[in-house]
Parts: structure tokens; sequence; C-alpha cells
């Protein structure tokens, strides 16, 4: 019997030739076009893939299957970022795109993201819809390709886009000193050209093709990058930037070389584009912010400094996406690295977000260790934030989700101010402090979020939630 196809909060992603295979990708991708006749009866779908192994012949077995299957297709003529693919989609006014990448994940994996005509993430509707019709059906025949088959480029119209996005001039002027690291991943051949064919010059490191990414993986965490922060110190760069497998997650480190953490780059990215794009005008009308609700505070506390408030939603890009296409927000963004803004895709862009780092960090001529240390100053506290993963057992993990569904009016000797369940558990405490447990859909593991004043106190908040979580298995006291 064939496993069953399960998207996560971005696609479904499995192992290479254990669940991901080329059996249940034909399943997955037949399911995916009876979805898209349901609603157009000649749909054009665009195919994308990342630099992963079999990503050009997993490829060319959709465009056999959605071709079969009365769907026009668009392939990619090369490995392409998510946030380009997205670009595309609208661009060229199609339903929908198929993108075969594992995003951050180890080399094992592969994975499949399915997008929508707006180009951003299927949401929940959609993807529950193409789950239920890929439960219903047998493998399909194994065919070829057409010969026809139409190839694609879509990094010149996506690269234009950047011109229009990010200031340029402010990068160029300061003379910054950039290094990119592309993780062996798709931000190769785009980040670093958008770079160079506006006279501007970077240092690029892992831009080839490597299967195995170093034998670590191309996620943008601190520990995967010494590479960078070898080639930032050899270089005396101003600022490091690194985009994961797909492009679509951001990494950055300062001058001095510190990982930055995402929810900070958020924070000043924000107060940076109200003032310099005009969305904080004088009248007060400031344009809100969007975040997930594992995310930084501070990033409310900078909407609060500019009379606006910010959106709350599930993790997930797809939710933060839905208010950029309604244009609701000037920037969205998670914890996990994951940036767009106000007119732009309603999809993670790592590329962008690592221009925008490049350019805020040239127009104000300080470091970015400097630029939220007065960022603090201006929102009168400090945000640290921090996460943990637990691994469970079967019988830990249940009573968790029991215990999790109680009254919590105290929490680790805590007053709790507010119990907020949008995606999990999260405890907002009288201080300005919060835990959120969240479990994962697909393994037996839970996250645990937490913020606090310093990063000693969220640590620990952190520490205590664990110790709390294994002691509540047992049977200890929720409070």
């Amino acid at each position: 019997m064939s496993a069953p196809i399960k998207f996560g909060t971005s696609g479904w992603r499995a192992v290479i030739a254990d669940e991901f295979t080329f059996g249940n990708v034909r399943r997955a991708v037949a399911a995916i076009a009876d979805h898209v006749l349901s609603r157009n009866s000649r749909p054009r779908l665009l195919i994308g893939h990342d630099t992963r192994f079999f990503s050009e012949e997993f490829s060319l077995t959709a465009a056999a299957v959605l071709e079969h299957r009365g769907v026009s297709v668009l392939l990619c003529d090369a490995p392409a970022p998510t946030p380009a693919i997205a670009y595309e989609i609208r661009r060229r006014k199609l339903d929908g795109a198929i993108n075969f990448t594992a995003s951050h994940n180890p080399a094992p994996y592969h994975g499949l993201k399915f997008s929508g005509p707006d180009g951003g993430p299927a949401l929940p509707e959609v993807t529950e819809d193409i789950e239920t019709r890929a439960a219903k059906l047998t493998e399909p025949k194994r065919s070829e390709p057409p010969a026809g088959l139409q190839r694609v480029s879509v990094r010149e119209p996506y690269l234009k886009r950047l011109g229009e996005l990010a200031h340029f001039d402010s990068i160029r002027n300061a003379k910054l000193r950039i290094v990119y690291d592309a993780l062996h991943g798709c931000g190769g051949g785009y980040l670093d050209r958008a770079l160079t064919e506006r006279n501007i010059p970077s240092h690029t490191i892992r831009a080839n093709r490597d299967v195995l990414f170093d034998g670590t993986g191309p996620d943008v965490v601190e520990s995967n990058l010494a590479p960078l922060l070898r080639a930032l110190r050899e270089h005396e760069a101003n600022v490091g930037l690194a985009t994961d497998g797909d492009a679509d997650r951001f990494g950055i480190l300062d001058a001095d070389g510190a990982w930055f953490q995402p929810d900070h780059v958020l924070a000043l990215l924000y107060d940076y584009l109200l003032t310099t794009r005009g969305w904080a005008p004088s009248n007060g009308n400031a344009l809100p912010a969007a975040r997930s609700v594992a995310t930084s505070h501070l990033l409310d506390a900078v909407a609060k400094s500019y009379g606006t408030t910010v959106y709350q939603t599930p993790v997930g890009f797809k939710y933060i996406g839905e208010l950029i296409g309604q244009d609701k927000i000037a920037l969205g963004g998670e914890e996990s690295a994951g940036l767009s803004i106000r007119g732009h895709v309603p999809e993670k862009d790592g590329i962008l977000a690592c221009l925008l780092v490049a350019e805020m960090v040239a127009a104000r001529r300080a470091s970015l260790g400097e630029q939220l240390r007065d960022l603090f100053r201006r929102v009168g506290g400090e945000f640290w934030p921090l996460r943990i993963n637990l691994h469970l057992t079967e019988k830990v993990q249940a009573r968790t989700v029991e215990r999790l569904k109680g009254d919590f009016r105290k929490f680790l000797g805590r007053r709790v101010r507010r119990a907020d369940r949008t995606d999990g558990l999260k405890l907002e405490f009288e201080d300005g402090s919060w835990v959120l447990m969240r479990l994962s859909g697909t393994e037996p593991l839970l996250r645990v979020y937490t913020e606090a004043a310093t990063q000693e106190a969220s640590r620990q908040l952190g520490e205590q939630t664990r110790a709390w979580i294994f002691g509540a298995a047992a049977g200890g006291n929720a409070a």
C-alpha cells in the first residue's frame, strides 16, 4: 500500500526512496492535476526544482503526468529559487506551480511545494483536497514527458523585480563589503548576480551544486555558517548573507561575525522600511506588520511605536502571504527566517531579505548590533527569543496533549496574563515574557518557543518548560 501524501506547513516532504518515490510523486502530481482541473478546464502550471538529488528527474516525471491529464506545462530550465517561481506564476498569470524542493531539510529528503495562482503557498483547504484525491488514486502509469515541452528561465524577470524592490544605489554608494553563502542551493546565480549586474562587488561561496550539501544540510542556522564566518573575516566584510536550499530563508552575520537572530532582523527591517518606503506617513497611519505566533514580540513593540499594530497568524507563511496579497501589511515574517514585503509575492523570499539587510546596513552606516541596541532603546525594552525541540516518546506525547488542554492561570509559578491557542498553547506572562508549546503534526516532537527581556531569562524559561513537560508527563503539577 502506498504511503499517504501529507502536506505540512510548507508542502510534502519525505526521505528519497522511502516515501518520496517516483510512484508517490506521480500520485501526488495526478491529485494536483485533478484539483486544478476542477477549477479551470485549461490550466497552466509551472514546474520548478532545486539542486537536490533527482530534482530534474522528478520534474520531468511531473510534466509527463500533468500533460497526460490535460494540464499545460512550463518547465524551469535550471534550478530556481522558490520566490522566483512565485513571481513567475504572477507574471505569467498561471494557475500555479509545482516546485520540487525540500528547502532547508538535510540531503536525504526531497519535497514538493504547490503554489496557487497568487504565487503563495497553497492554503489548508487546497492541500486537504489534494491529499483526499491522492488517497483515492492508484499510481498512474509511467509515461514519457512530451517532446515539445516548453522550458523557461525565471531568472531575468525576477532579478528585474528585485531592482524595483531594493535600493541598490545605497549599497553601491556606501561601498559595502558583502560576502554571500549560497549553501549549494538555488540562490547561487541569483543574489550574487543581482549585485554584480549593478556593479556592486561581493564574494560568493558554496554556489556550486553539491547534492550532499557538505554533509550538513542547506539550513541557514548558525551551526551551518562557519564557512561564511571565515569568508567574512577574510574579506573584512560589513555583512554576511546566506540563503537556504531553495532561497526562501535568509541567514545573516553581523560585521563582528555574530549570527543575527531572524526575529531581530524582521523588527529592524520593519522599522527601516516604514521610514524609507513611505509606509509610515506623518498622519500616523503606518502600515501594520504580521508575524507567526512563534515570532518575537519585538515586532509588536516597533508597530506600537509607530501607532499601529501586528497581525498574529498560525505557523506557516501561507497565512502571512494572505495578508500580503490583500495589501494589509508592510512586512510579514516568521522566526524561522521567512520574510516578504508589501507589493511582492505572498511567499518567503530569502534573497530579497538579504538585499534589504545590506541596504539597511549601507543606509544607516551602522552595524546590525548597533542598530538593534538603538531599536531596543527606542521601544523601551529588550526582546530575546529562543527555540528548543523536545523529542517525545509516544507515552510522553499522549500525556502532553492532554496536559496542554488544561486551564492555565499560572505556569511555572508565574501568573498567566493570556492563554492563546492560535497554534499550540502560548502563555503570556505579566512581565511580557511568554512561552509557546507546539506539537509537530508529522513527528513526535514538541517545539518550545520562549521570549524574555534577557537571553538568560529566556533560556531559563525554556529549561523550566522542558522540566515541566517531562515532569508533567510523569504526573507532575501543571502550575
